[in-house]
């Protein structure tokens, strides 16, 4: 198991006339039930996207489903031994075609008539190294479906830098689902996920992030992000059991943040990354809560003393935001209101 972010240089490859406008990356684990959904919503557009499914070792019917499609030529199936979800994102990354990438997990999907205006956007613009769109949370048993926008912090239609852009709202961030990427760009980076790890999307959504300095929002609500699948990675009572993993993608983005240029990171930029990962650390502080023992309350305290210790400028700024009071109230009945704070947002807006 490599439990660090790499970061490097890949090998440049030369761009074509012909090459794909947009890859889009699926990965696939045990995705039998829910797999076509997410394909059938990215078909229909030519040679303007390739698709990739990356079978990361399933043991049920993926693969079987996946090559269905790549025997009509539809999409590309790419089988490996598990990997993990950063593993099969890695995967996705050295073989993609298309200027431009864009992750789609497999019980998500994207909105047809949205996913046609995005590609008929990166079509014509001017190239950038990020394409921002909405992200729509589709949870089950949840009739109003709440919806992430980014009007108010970013100009709409129009090619933009972070000086630009405005401060974002508490629950808004630049999650990985609203992203696309030059992929000239994660290749520069040289970003290589952890692999067997959880929650690195997070990862996904912030080093390269870092490297960005053009960028387009195009305000349609493309991504159904699903929500409510049993064992899904981001349901409470797993991301209880696998606090660990939660704790190092933690970590990870906090030596990343520690390791940029400061010097030449536009201000707004690094807003936007202290902004998000100050949500990394909310969410890791409530579920160590929300796990009850003395154990998870020993990490959650040495996850805070670590980065007191290792950037007191950044603590201040996370610690003593509003949220990050709120999730780190001391004593029991502090924990307990944290507890009931977080249960209420999350019937609010609908994330798990």
């Amino acid at each position: 198991m490599n439990p660090s972010v790499a970061l490097g240089t890949l090998p440049p490859r030369a761009r074509t006339t012909t090459d794909p406008v947009l890859t889009v990356v699926v990965p696939a684990y045990d995705a039998a039930d829910c797999l076509a959904r997410a394909l059938d919503s990215l078909l229909g557009h030519d040679a303007a996207v390739e698709i990739l499914v990356i079978d990361d070792g399933s043991t049920d019917g993926t693969a079987a489903v996946a090559q269905r499609y790549a025997d009509q030529g539809l999409v590309r199936l790419i089988r490996q031994p598990n990997a993990g979800h950063g593993g099969a994102i890695n995967t996705g990354i050295a073989h993609a075609t298309g200027r431009y990438l864009k992750v789609v997990d497999a019980d998500d999907w994207l909105d047809p008539q949205a996913f046609r205006a995005a590609l008929d956007t990166l079509a014509v613009i001017e190239p950038v190294d990020l394409l921002v769109s909405n992200v729509v949370y589709e949870k089950t048993g949840k009739r109003r479906k709440h919806v992430v926008r980014y009007r108010n912090a970013l100009p709409r239609a129009r090619v933009f830098t972070w000086r630009q852009t405005r401060r974002m709202r508490a629950r808004q961030y630049l999650m990985m689902h609203a992203l696309i990427y030059r992929t000239d760009l994660l290749r520069d980076v040289g970003l290589r996920l952890p692999e067997h790890t959880f929650y690195v999307d997070s990862l996904y959504a912030c080093v390269p992030l870092a490297r960005v300095r053009t960028a387009y929002y195009l305000d349609v609500d493309l991504y159904r992000y699903f929500i409510g699948r049993e064992g899904q990675s981001v349901q409470e009572s797993v991301m209880v059991r696998r606090l660990d993993q939660q704790l190092r993608v933690n970590a990870l983005l906090q030596e990343q943040l520690l390791r940029a240029d400061v010097e030449h990171t536009d201000p707004r930029l690094r807003g936007h990354l202290v902004h998000y990962f100050r949500a990394i650390c909310v969410v890791s502080s409530i579920i160590a809560l929300s796990a009850r023992t003395p154990e998870a309350l020993a990490d959650r305290d040495r996850m805070w003393a670590r980065l007191r210790a290792e950037d007191p400028t950044l603590y201040r700024r996370v610690r003593r935001s509003a949220i990050g009071v709120l999730a780190t109230l001391p004593g029991a009945l502090g924990r307990r209101v944290s507890l009931l704070a977080y249960r209420a947002a999350r019937r609010v807006i609908g994330f798990n």
